[in-house]
């Protein structure tokens, strides 16, 4: 059986609702959430753990229409990550900053439509969209002239009914990495920034260039821990194809997705050789954190000369993971990153970074506690992306009517 549903513009169907552009004397510490760039993650979902604010006051009638809800569509208008989308999950009034869109479906199911403007093919139609190569950029206007197929709301219903199963156990998933990864942090401040380590009663403190520290640990630079950028292919390199790994398929924490290319195809940038346990920075504007670690990559994985590389050598890879991804070693790179336009940091400036070296027993049994929950973090990942791939594989089967939606009750 094969069916061919009307089509019609995402806008028919949809107010698409840019953010609005805030003073830059309206951000505050505490107050209104506001939902940026940075917080579309890049895996289907909006990472509100940390948000800036605008005071409560500036909740006027006229920015009513920028409020956030639980189970709203946005899109990434503008950079790396334009195109990308995430539903809202929230018990709290947000505001939508500029270049952020809200997709509200006003004459369509929203399960529906976030099941189209969700999957690869449409998240590729809006990066595609946006135009200039040094920042990509689109509007409201280019947003809502998408064509989207528009079967009749029961079928729209009985489809996203279907696929919202998928999406629970993705969200399940996702809640479950959150938890983890909770703990794992949670530990390394615990042991190696507030010191209440096993056995830390009976260790005394003495003097650092970093404060009081326990007794027996170092201060080191990061080049004596970890080989930064340790090796790349090149021109001669014998390989016939490579999974690629761009600086816009890295959100905080993840690696979303690889491109393989025949090598002769591959772009210029990939070059970066990676391997299990490897850390992935991205050294183009420190503070948006694209960083990642790398777990049991297919042969041949490469990366972007976007990224540096850290590999670590004296330390287990998940202290190496959580010692770069604090909030002070963000600063560190924030504050030494060069260039107005595209703010940078280089291989040195890893090398150089200062980092606490605890006990060589101490750092095992972190190691010990920690790859576990790395290695567990990696399958709910993998288990993520095949879900993603089931699902977006049964869109268009659902879609086309190869699957009949009409006898599946409503």
């Amino acid at each position: 059986m094969s069916t061919t549903w009307n089509t019609g513009r995402l806008g028919d169907v949809c107010r698409v609702v840019p953010g609005y552009a805030f003073k830059s004397s309206d951000w505050q510490a505490d107050g209104i959430p506001v939902v940026k760039i940075k917080n579309i993650t890049g895996n289907n979902s909006v990472d509100l753990a940390t948000t800036d604010c605008v005071p409560q006051g500036l909740l006027t009638p006229k920015l009513q229409k920028f409020v956030v809800k639980d189970g709203d569509i946005l899109v990434a208008m503008t950079g790396a990550t334009a195109g990308k989308v995430g539903k809202v999950r929230t018990n709290r009034p947000l505001l939508l900053n500029q270049r952020v869109a809200k997709i509200a479906p006003v004459d369509a199911d929203p399960d529906f439509i976030w099941a189209i403007v969700s999957s690869q093919e449409y998240q590729e139609r809006f990066f595609y969209l946006a135009d200039g190569a040094a920042q990509p950029n689109m509007s409201g206007g280019q947003i809502e002239g998408v064509e989207v197929p528009l079967p009749p709301l029961p079928v729209q219903r009985r489809i996203a009914g279907i696929l919202t199963a998928y999406d629970e156990l993705i969200e399940n998933s996702q809640r479950r990495i959150k938890i983890l990864d909770s703990m794992a942090r949670a530990l390394y401040r615990e042991w190696f920034v507030h010191f209440r380590f096993p056995g830390h009663e009976s260790v005394p403190r003495v003097p650092s260039p970093l404060g009081e520290i326990p007794q027996g640990w170092e201060v080191k630079k990061l080049s004596a821990v970890a080989e930064v950028n340790r090796s790349q292919i090149n021109a001669r390199s014998a390989l016939e194809a490579l999974h690629y790994i761009e600086i816009s398929s890295v959100s905080p924490g993840q690696i979303d997705s690889t491109t393989t290319y025949a090598f002769a195809d591959a772009p210029g940038r990939a070059r970066r050789i990676v391997q299990h346990g490897d850390m992935l920075w991205s050294c183009v504007r420190p503070n948006r954190r694209s960083y990642a670690q790398v777990m049991h990559p297919a042969p041949d994985t490469i990366a972007s000369t976007g990224f540096a590389v850290l590999t670590a050598t004296k330390v287990p890879f998940t202290f190496l993971f959580f010692a770069t991804t604090t909030d002070d070693f963000v600063a560190y790179l924030t504050n030494n990153a060069t260039g107005a336009a595209y703010p940078a940091v280089t291989a040195p400036t890893f090398e150089k970074a200062d980092l606490l070296v605890p006990s060589v027993a101490l750092l095992k049994k972190f190691g010990d506690v920690t790859i576990p929950i790395a290695e567990e973090i990696h399958t709910l990942q993998r288990q993520i992306q095949n879900l993603r791939r089931t699902r977006d594989l049964l869109l268009p089967r659902l879609l086309s009517g190869q699957i009949d939606v009409e006898a599946i009750p409503s």
